[in-house]
């Protein structure tokens, strides 16, 4: 087990190069399956969740190669074997195989799910698509298992919930169903984006990603490609959040603006100084912070997965404020341990109260979730003192070299082994 030990009250300076995001990478990993010949994806981020969808691969007998953030995939070997337990069952991401080897195979066998614990996350959309495509689905304790007897048809199908991974699985599914799918209240996301481009390039007919109506004309088989994918846009939003609260000039590399319009927003009316470049923000010192409200919505609105990086922010901000994650209403696991560092902060039924600003103080806190880790690491270097965060391998899961870039702009962390075992 490992810890991170972070020393706050340290100004940081300099400039930090976001990674490829890793909700497009755990996405286009699995679509790369439907090549009949090798998939190259450049720029995927050095992160937990990647080796563990290489180990998923090898399971399938898919030949991988990944360096210096270049991932080459071959399926041409790729066998249809029953995935029920393992690997597959302790990343969430790993459920985009259902898609993918429904579409390819016309056959599957799925442990469901894990990941993050954020709360019930159906996937109960995902069923009632693949239903709709004409695939039979069993489901017995937590293993699901997918079939064609006919093959699959495209229809048309209308999402009750706004979800990624249901829309990204629905378009795996549908490439290559016989005829027409069209997918109405689709999410927007700009990994949909990048999984559709990769999808494109490889020969498939989508039309409307960004958009909610996606159009799929299913075709019988898809080529390898070379593609890149686009940057993290939460990985950015984390770093600026740290660069706000602790920085004396900060620029973050290899940022899309439009995809964080919405956080970018709340920064604004916080009262942050920031230049917007064509790929880059430069974020100026600031201090007298004003409190905002926070409502966290599906894509274009303000990312649930920067709900947890931008409160330890607000902890310094002057006023009260409140955050409603209307996605996951219970991802509040991060606001005892900020309390645990001074933080006034209280859960009030959806509703998260802060009351700022407090000074924090280091303390010794759990990562009980990923992006409730990165919430974690921007406390610790606001805080006096040491902070030592455990929970590490749920921040690994994520962030790509998190203690080396932060290093580089004049953090004071570092991560050990913990010998102390988990209670």
């Amino acid at each position: 087990m490992k810890k991170l030990i972070v020393r706050g009250n340290k100004p940081l300076t300099g400039e930090i190069t976001i990674s490829g995001a890793k909700n497009s990478t755990v996405a286009l990993i699995p679509a790369a399956i439907l090549a009949d010949s090798e998939v190259v994806l450049e720029g995927v981020p050095d992160i937990q969740d990647v080796y563990s969808l290489i180990e998923i691969l090898n399971e399938f007998n898919v030949k991988t190669h990944f360096e210096n953030n270049v991932l080459r995939i071959d399926p041409t070997d790729m066998v249809s074997i029953p995935m029920p337990t393992g690997k597959i069952q302790s990343l969430r991401a790993s459920y985009y195989f259902m898609g993918a080897t429904l579409s390819k195979f016309g056959e599957g066998v799925i442990g469901l799910p894990g990941g993050c614990f954020l709360g019930p996350r159906p996937i109960d959309q995902h069923i009632k698509a693949f239903t709709a495509l004409g695939a039979e689905i069993e489901d017995e304790f937590g293993v699901i298992t997918l079939a064609t007897p006919n093959g699959l048809t495209g229809t048309r199908i209308y999402m009750d919930v706004v979800s990624v991974g249901a829309t990204i699985n629905t378009i795996l599914a549908s490439v290559k169903a016989k005829g027409k799918t069209t997918i109405e209240n689709a999410a927007r996301e700009p990994e949909i984006i990048d999984v559709v481009t990769l999808l494109n390039k490889m020969g498939a007919k989508i039309r409307g990603a960004g958009t909610n109506v996606i159009r799929v004309e299913g075709v019988e088989e898809l080529h390898g490609v070379n593609h890149t994918i686009i940057p993290d846009r939460i990985e950015a939003g984390t770093y600026i959040t740290a660069a706000v609260a602790m920085g004396q000039g900060v620029k973050i590399n290899n940022v899309i603006f439009e995809h964080i319009e919405g956080f970018i927003a709340k920064l604004d009316e916080m009262g942050v100084k920031m230049d917007v470049g064509e790929d880059s923000v430069y974020v100026h010192p600031s201090d007298n912070l004003k409190m905002v409200n926070i409502k966290t919505l599906p894509y274009p609105g303000f990312a649930t997965d920067l709900q947890q990086p931008i409160t330890p922010l607000l902890v310094l901000a002057h006023g009260e404020g409140t955050i409603m994650d209307t996605i996951y209403p219970q991802r509040t696991k991060h606001i005892p341990e900020l309390n645990r560092m001074g933080a006034d902060i209280k859960v009030d039924g959806d509703i998260i109260r802060i009351t700022g600003p407090t000074k924090l103080t280091g303390a010794q806190v759990k990562a009980s979730d990923l992006r409730a880790g990165a919430c974690l690491v921007i406390a610790g270097l606001i805080a006096e003192g040491e902070t030592v965060i455990t929970g590490v391998e749920n921040i690994l899961r994520g962030y790509a070299n998190i203690v080396e870039n932060l290093s580089a702009v004049g953090a004071d962390i570092e991560m050990v082994e913990d010998d102390q075992p988990e209670e």
